[in-house]
């Protein structure tokens, strides 16, 4: 009995969560954040399960945390058994069909959506006993619901340097997407490629200094010597920067899918980076997801879909279609 008391102590959901969490973070504050707890219930649970397994799991130097021996011990059993359970619900899938039952995808919230609610739509008039559950998140939603299978189907750009374990994990990809340089310079007016340099001078709108798209250009303005102009304001969404830049008349950086579908309602030029900044419009999965009968077909029938007409050209009719009155509307 006491073993058993010990192991369930141990296993339950919400202590391996909380210690996954702050194995991630390695920061109290940050960590309880994310978990939505306070602080010191978070340091309760993790004192709690020190005690269940008869070691520290954690210890600081100075002020950040480390793992210990016993911690990576435990981080490796926690992670064998969430991808245990993982396959084990995986392969329960496998059996079911391919017509009915639900997907959940996470779309990052950067990412220009109109080819896919098209898509959606469609697939939903084909396949009406499937339902699609299509969420905008950040990446580190992404991350921590594909890490605990709470999501089928990522959509993401890639390649994403700040995720260090990708064993787990495999990728689709969707589109090429490349970066624009918006401004509303009279010199470079007309031009079809910008170099960095050029960049510089004005003041300009980006997306948070965490988000990929921030992170991307930080690399390249470094490969290129040339310091990154500072933003002055901030977005999470392509429609809050560009209205940003529309007002004041700032310069930004945004996904030529983005552009393509938007550009009546922009007023900044766009040109190419020289050298452009290309990244991947990608699908990321678990290992074996794309085996699940109705993630294949889904899969499958996308890529048909994006076979007829490609996804920029989709863009900018999908995005035109938008308000369009249904086929059934009279």
């Amino acid at each position: 009995m006491t073993m058993k008391t010990k192991q369930e102590n141990i296993f339950s959901s919400k202590t391996l969560s909380y210690f996954l969490q702050l194995a991630e973070t390695m920061n109290y504050t940050q960590a309880a954040q994310i978990l939505g707890i306070t602080q010191p219930a978070l340091t309760q649970q993790i004192k709690k399960l020190e005690r269940t397994v008869g070691a520290p799991l954690f210890f600081s130097v100075g002020k950040k945390l480390h793992l210990s021996d016993a911690g990576a011990t435990m981080l490796a059993a926690t992670q064998e058994i969430y991808e245990v359970l993982n396959q084990a619900t995986d392969e329960i899938q496998r059996s079911t069909s391919a017509t009915s039952g639900a997907i959940s995808i996470g779309f990052l919230a950067s990412v220009e959506d109109s080819v896919f609610n098209a898509f959606i739509a469609k697939y939903y008039k084909m396949h009406p006993d499937i339902a699609v559950n299509f969420r905008m998140m950040t990446r580190r939603e992404i991350w921590e619901r594909l890490e605990n299978n709470q999501i089928d189907l990522a959509v993401m750009y890639l390649p994403d340097d700040s995720i260090k374990n990708w064993k787990p994990y495999e990728s689709r990809t969707i589109f090429d997407e490349q970066l624009m340089f918006l401004h509303h310079d009279d010199v470079l007016a007309g031009r079809d490629t910008v170099s960095f340099n050029e960049t510089v001078d004005s003041p300009w709108v980006s997306y948070p200094d965490d988000y990929f798209l921030s992170h991307l250009m930080r690399e390249m303005y470094k490969n290129q010597l040339v310091t990154i102009p500072k933003p002055v304001a901030q977005f999470t969404t392509p429609f809050q920067i560009a209205e940003f830049s529309n007002r004041t008349n700032v310069d930004t950086a945004l996904p030529e899918s983005f552009y393509v579908a938007h550009q009546n309602e922009i007023t900044a030029e766009a040109a190419s980076f020289n050298p452009a900044i290309h990244f991947e419009l990608s699908f990321v999965f678990r290992k074996g997801k794309d085996q699940i009968p109705r993630i294949a077909n889904f899969l499958d029938e996308l890529d048909a879909y994006l076979a007829e007409e490609d996804y920029l050209t989709r863009i900018v009719a999908d995005s035109s279609r938008l308000l369009a009155k249904p086929d059934n509307a009279k």
